[in-house]
């Protein structure tokens, strides 16, 4: 499977720059991440909250067939610019990770098609590259994947 979604890690910084293109118009793209009930479609998680907001703040859960968390994240949303622009940080509960601080930018490429930006910085390289070698590549791949898929049957 194609690789769609592109990361960029440089050697010895602490942050990945993400960038994805989509068949989607700018409006929608960004709707998938603030509206709760499309970002648990393609994330494959339950939304326990989501204040898409500056301000807000986001909490994240996944469970297995017998109900036992498997993946707990949250967060807070800085600075939230419909259409252009979220900063929010991220962190995922009960992992070594720790706070990770992120950048999305969406850039309206044309009436139909838009572009995902992420600049994503860790509190260090160790951990950035600890990050990468975990199947993360393929799993947001796959998740940007879903995401147009989903969001396509909006349209």
């Amino acid at each position: 499977m194609e690789q769609k979604t592109k990361i960029n890690a440089e050697d010895g910084k602490q942050e990945l720059v993400i960038t994805r293109e989509f068949d989607l118009p700018l409006e929608l793209l960004f709707k998938a991440y603030v509206e709760p009930d499309i970002v648990e479609q393609w994330m494959g998680t339950k939304v326990l909250k989501l204040e898409s907001k500056k301000h807000g703040s986001y909490q994240f859960e996944t469970t297995d067939a017998q109900g036992n968390v498997v993946f707990q994240a949250n967060g807070v949303i800085h600075e939230f610019s419909p259409n252009r622009k979220i900063t929010r940080t991220f962190e995922m509960e009960n992992t070594p990770f720790g706070v990770q601080l992120e950048f999305l930018e969406f850039e309206k490429l044309t009436d139909d098609n838009s572009k995902l930006n992420m600049h994503i910085v860790y509190k260090s390289v160790a951990l950035r590259d600890q990050m990468l070698q975990l199947p993360f590549a393929h799993g947001i791949n796959m998740a940007h994947n879903r995401l147009q898929d989903i969001v396509n049957k909006l349209k």
